[in-house]
Parts: structure tokens; C-alpha cells; sequence
């Protein structure tokens, strides 16, 4: 089990990442090879649920080919034992329907060895 202080660490580099929009870079250092992803619900090409580092890693392609992020806030980490939370405030069109959408989403992560071995996303809908 991580201490709280492993987790908030790697959750700082989470955050500082995502704030330069280096989410694919944060997936690469900070992500475990058996990473699990699991969404609050399934999306058209986004199934609910994803397992292994490539599943992770077309994931965040997907939103980068298919979004057009105009803003992006990033809080946290809010650290507990070996997970931290991370608040998201997206502002985004979606390229193919042109249609814009204001995000909440929390992201909660799991951390072993010091990397994130679980992320769970929730959102406010």
C-alpha cells in the first residue's frame, strides 16, 4: 500500500501535466502498464471500461482527435491513503457535431509502486 504521501506525489504530476495539456506525457510516466480506466458511463468509441497502458493511451487520442478543448481547469490532487482525486472544469466542442459542452468530472486514482494503477472517472451530467 502507497503512502499518502507516494500517492500525492505522483497526483502533483498528474495535475501539473494535465494543466500543459501533457495527458498523453502523464500517461506515459505515470501510468502503470495494467492501468484500469472506468467511466461513469460508455460513449460512442469510449466503452465504459478499459484495461492495459495502449487502451489508455488510444483513449486520450480519441478525445484529442474527436475534441476542441477551449479551456481546461485542473484542481487538486486531493490526496486520501493511496488514491488521490483530481477536479476537471472542461470547456470543449465536439468536432464532428460542432456542439459545445461544459464539464465537470472528477477522476479518481488508485496508486501502486508509484504509479496510478486505477483511474475512475465521475461526472456531473
Amino acid at each position: 500500500m502507497e503512502t499518502q504521501s507516494e500517492a500525492l506525489k505522483v497526483g502533483q504530476k498528474l495535475v501539473e501535466l494535465c494543466k500543459k495539456g501533457e495527458n498523453l506525457r502523464a500517461v506515459d510516466q505515470l501510468y502503470s502498464d495494467r492501468i484500469e480506466s472506468h467511466e461513469a458511463v460508455s460513449m460512442p468509441g469510449m466503452p465504459e471500461g478499459v484495461n492495459g497502458i495502449e487502451a489508455i493511451r488510444k483513449k486520450n487520442r480519441e478525445w484529442d482527435k474527436t475534441m476542441d478543448v477551449h479551456s481546461m481547469e485542473v484542481d487538486g490532487p486531493f490526496p486520501c491513503g493511496d488514491r488521490f482525486a483530481v477536479y476537471f472544469k472542461i470547456d470543449a466542442t465536439d468536432k464532428k457535431t460542432q456542439k459545445r459542452m461544459k464539464m465537470n468530472e472528477v477522476g479518481l486514482y488508485t496508486v501502486h509502486n508509484g504509479k496510478i494503477i486505477k483511474e475512475e472517472f465521475f461526472y456531473a451530467m
